[in-house]
């Protein structure tokens, strides 16, 4: 054998069959390596195994989780506003007046972990990819983020270090921050969750989809060269248990530049406004054994690469390194031979480095029924042949064995209800203020603020609103609101209710924006699959997000499943991240979530029932540490019809304000709508205060009435049979809360130190 094929080829492997493999090491099995030499009839080289480990990464492939994720489109709503649903690299809905929207959420906590920084940033810079790679451009993130105590060492290390990250990449791309979420418990101790979403804009004929068709075409990379960082890192990080080896696996984060992004985002833009690309897909996790695989598989199947035209940051990388890489910053094109030029000079005038490395190659029907064919060469070698969708489509599909938590009925036993509760008005005062103040219900400005929440100027509402909401074009009223939202201890408690609670409240909190929710993402971040209990939390989350989507009409679009989230043999609770998009049609509609001096004497109203409802509660958990009992009922018919109430009371201008009932209940509702606006408000709790500041039951929402709409207020509530309580004013300088024996005063001015001071004495004091 020559002296260049001393690296491992398609022919050494077909005469060596026996030489041993680190397959284990990359995260396969036994049962799934011995399916990779059935189809190719021989062992693979270590280029394929490159391809097989990352593709068939739990990550990557979803394996445990595809026959639960199903049912999403098993149970899709009828609408004719999906215009791409699952599959691509994001969902595609229809807007209105020619527009369409791609939005998705994905994790990035394991990286988060070990190089919080970057593990952060470059998770904004993924997911902002993967909505360009649709064709739009990318117009707002958010971010849904969750850490072990505040004032632990652990969180003190990797909080403000993903704050950075996200900030610096998002602030640096010039994309607004519109809203997220921020929690603290102590199960994601040494396993935080940093979850990032992205939304972007486009007309109908825009959209772009990840496929190779066209024998002939050119395959380009371009983007930023391929180096050694994220080498392994959907495979290593994402689908494998926490230990204490975690911080180890530095080299699997990826290194990210906004800068480079920026500028791929515009020319990216440039090439589909000149109609230079037939396919696109962008390189992020899996790098080049991803997009390769993907477009092959989603065109006619063929492709033929030259790996040695993949320009290197590091010349020493091997072909499986190359194919493993996931560094950053990098998109593949397919392109038309007559475009080619036209193409290059694009990137060129961008200062984007782009090769040629490759061509869509047609197949024989003998190939193409055995998933395609996809070759590629090192050094003149032959050191890659293998049907690609066996590699992006027809990975290992696991039914995990399911079985109900042993401790669960214990848990759903232990109900709140005979907790310690105040029984003077002095406690009932210190109760509000200590649970205005918990990190995770006090005031996330310390994080918020670093964020560029307005860049762009579309912006129309962002935190501490209830959604974010983006006007889509410049010269257009017409606009989007978002939120996401997730309660672990919900779920922990019910993982089929909870994860409709979530849904719930995110579908709840675009309403309570004035938006009309239309369409649903989601992050499902859960323990071990190899866990019986995990999958079975799994397997009724999914249920019951597919069962609540199909019932209110909002189709799940895409989105990332995210296992292995646990240290050790300690999973997080699970935490179903559910994200609703929803359409306004005039954005100087919109509602805020503020009290308004402007509304001094409006009523406030109450909608929705309360309930003696507590287990998972802020108040349970916050006073009394307390995990128990089972989360409030779920009422999506009354979920639906609070957010018509909403729609239209924005719509027809009856309404100054709404903010949504969830974490803390009333008492936190009223305090953050006072304290947003500046002004205070007079609000009468009846028999029982208690029950009244603090029950989480859902579907419940604020508002203040326009004086004039009192009466057609009350008239759009009752054909929706919505429950409108009348409970106060708008007025003063305190949250002055009265009942059948005392009152609750408590002044703005200690509200807001309250609320406001608990994270800047945490993090700066560690600074």
């Amino acid at each position: 054998m020559s002296e260049v094929s001393q690296f491992d080829t398609v022919t050494k492997a077909e005469t060596t069959p026996d030489t041993p493999q680190p397959f284990a090491e990359l995260g396969m099995k036994d049962d799934e390596y011995a399916r990779v030499r059935e189809i190719l009839g021989r062992r693979p080289t270590s280029a394929e195994l490159a391809i097989y480990s990352v593709m068939w990464s739990e990550h990557c492939s979803y394996k445990s989780s595809k026959v639960h994720l199903r049912q999403f489109g098993e149970k899709a709503p009828e609408t004719d506003a999906l215009l791409v649903g699952m599959g691509e690299n994001a969902g595609v809905v229809d807007v209105g007046d020619g527009y369409a929207v791609t939005f998705k959420i994905e994790s990035h906590n394991h990286p988060s972990y070990v190089e919080p920084h970057q593990g952060a940033a470059t998770g904004v810079g993924g997911i902002v990819r993967d909505i360009l790679t649709m064709g739009a451009r990318p117009v707002a993130v958010m971010d849904a983020l969750r850490f072990g105590p505040a004032d632990a060492p652990d969180t003190q290390r990797v909080l403000p270090g993903v704050v950075s990250g996200i900030s610096f990449y998002g602030n640096c791309l010039g994309l607004p921050n519109i809203g997220g979420e921020l929690g603290f418990d102590a199960g994601y101790s040494g396993n935080p969750l940093v979850n990032a979403l992205c939304v972007g804009v486009m007309k109908h004929g825009d959209i772009k989809l990840a496929q190779a068709p066209g024998p002939g075409n050119h395959v380009i990379l371009f983007g930023s060269t391929t180096g050694p960082d994220g080498i392994g890192g959907a495979s290593v990080l994402a689908s494998a248990t926490f230990d204490d080896e975690s911080q180890a696996k530095r080299p699997s984060v990826q290194v990210g530049d906004p800068f480079m992004e920026k500028l791929l985002i515009e020319c990216s833009l440039e090439l589909f406004a000149k109609d230079l690309v037939v396919g696109i897909q962008d390189l992020g996790a899996a790098g080049v054994s991803c997009a390769t695989t993907e477009l092959a598989a989603g065109g006619t199947g063929g492709m033929r690469v030259e790996l040695d035209r993949v320009p290197l940051r590091d010349h020493r990388l091997t072909p499986e390194e190359i194919l493993m890489s996931e560094s950053q910053e990098r998109m593949m094109a397919i392109v038309e031979p007559g475009k080619l030029d036209d193409f290059l000079a694009t990137c060129a005038k961008w200062d984007i480095l782009a090769s040629v490395i490759g061509e869509v190659t047609e197949v024989t029907e003998e190939e193409a029924a055995r998933g395609g064919r996809l070759v590629m060469t090192w050094h003149g070698e032959t050191v890659v042949d293998m049907p690609p969708r066996t590699a992006s489509d027809e990975g290992p599909v696991y039914e995990r064995p399911l079985a109900r938590p042993d401790d669960l009925d214990g848990l759903q036993a232990d109900d709140p209800t005979e907790l310690e509760r105040p029984s003077t008005d002095a406690q009932l005062r210190e109760q509000v203020l200590r649970v205005l103040s918990a990190p995770g219900i006090c005031d996330p400005a310390w994080v918020t603020e670093q964020y560029d929440r307005y860049v762009l100027g579309n912006t129309v509402l962002a935190n501490p609103h209830d959604g974010g909401m983006i006007r889509i074009t410049d010269d257009g009223d017409r606009g989007v609101a978002l939120a996401t939202d997730g309660n672990g201890r919900y779920t922990r408690l019910d993982p089929y209710a909870g994860t409709q609670l979530a849904y719930a409240e995110a579908y709840r909190n675009v309403a309570a924006t004035g938006a009309r929710p239309l369409a649903v993402t989601n992050c499902l971040n859960f323990g071990s699959p190899e866990d019986p209990a995990v999958m079975w939390q799994f397997s009724e989350s999914a249920k019951g997000l597919a069962d609540a989507c199909l019932q209110l009409g909002t189709p799940v679009t895409g989105g990332n499943v995210s296992f292995y989230n646990q240290t050790g043999s300690t999973a997080i609770n699970p935490t179903p991240v559910i994200g609703v998009l929803g359409v306004i049609e005039d954005v100087h509609n919109r509602l805020t979530s503020s009290f308004s001096h402007s509304d001094e004497g409006a009523k406030i109203f109450l909608l929705g029932e309360t309930r003696e409802e507590l287990g998972g509660s802020a108040w349970a958990d916050i006073v009394h540490g307390h995990l128990g009992g089972l989360p409030p009922q779920v009422d999506l018919v009354a979920e639906a019809s609070l957010g018509e109430v909403l729609a239209d009371g924005a719509d027809n201008g009856l309404l100054a304000s709404a903010h949504d009932l969830s974490d803390g209940g009333l008492a936190v509702a009223l305090a953050e709508s006072s304290l947003r606006g500046g002004v205070g408000c007079e609000v009468k709790l009846g028999e029982e205060p208690f029950l009244a500041l603090f029950s989480e039951s859902a579907g419940r929402a604020i508002v203040t009435v326009r004086a004039d709409a009192e009466g057609a207020f009350g008239e759009l509530c009752a054909r929706h049979g919505v429950p409108a309580t009348p409970i106060g004013i708008v007025g003063g300088t305190d949250l002055a809360l009265t009942h059948a024996n005392g009152e609750i005063r408590i002044g703005l001015a200690e509200l807001r130190t309250a609320h406001e001071s608990t994270l800047p004495q945490i993090f700066n004091a560690s600074r």
